[in-house]
């Protein structure tokens, strides 16, 4: 990985906010590389590490990223500017799930890295956005192994588990799913061509 990428996550991690694991940023930088996706819509920019990392991978690639945490999105920029890819991105501020209803474009790959209890709500929309072939990685669907559990969760996450429970059995239905146990769970759904 990029020595200039290791500065963004130690930064992240020394200011206590959120990115990709370490197993999961090297999972999606080789998809991206392989896929090599032209348009990529990202929901949850948070400080732009999981966006740089996408288009490094993919140097042909623009990157559409929905936050709504303004002062999240102020470092992001910086950092798209700093590492010379901010002229491949389109920052959009507000709540995902309200901006994907009215999104106009279509991309071959999308990461879902927002808030987790959404994904189900936001999945339709999503899938309408994603280009018949195309592919979208959700990350956190395991969330700390309590949604593969079986357990009915009885504290303050109960809802995003349920929720993700309910996700990954909607995009199976909808998409074409492969789940993988790395960081906090990855799911990977592709866009089957229909004939």
């Amino acid at each position: 990985m990029d020595s200039r990428l290791e500065a963004l996550e130690s930064y992240a991690r020394d200011n206590s906010i959120p990115v990709l694991l370490k197993d999961s940023a090297e999972f999606l930088e080789k998809l991206v590389a392989s896929l090599k996706p032209k348009n990529i819509l990202e929901i949850g920019t948070a400080i732009g590490y999981s966006g740089s990392i996408m288009l490094l991978a993919s140097p042909e690639a623009k990157l559409t990223t929905i936050d709504k945490n303004t002062s999240s999105l102020a470092v992001a920029k910086q950092n798209f500017e700093k590492l010379g890819v901010y002229d491949r991105v389109k920052i959009i501020e507000g709540d995902a799930t309200e901006v994907i209803k009215s999104l106009e474009g279509e991309f071959d790959f999308i990461f879902l890295d927002g808030p987790k209890a959404q994904y189900l709500a936001q999945l339709p929309y999503l899938e309408k956005l994603l280009l018949s072939g195309g592919s979208l990685l959700a990350d956190n669907v395991l969330f700390k192994g309590w949604v593969k559990s079986g357990v009915y969760p009885k504290h303050k996450h109960r809802t995003t588990i349920l929720r993700l429970r309910e996700f990954l059995k909607e995009a199976s239905l909808r998409l074409d799913c492969t789940l993988y146990e790395i960081g906090d769970g990855l799911l990977l759904a592709k866009k089957i061509n229909k004939k």
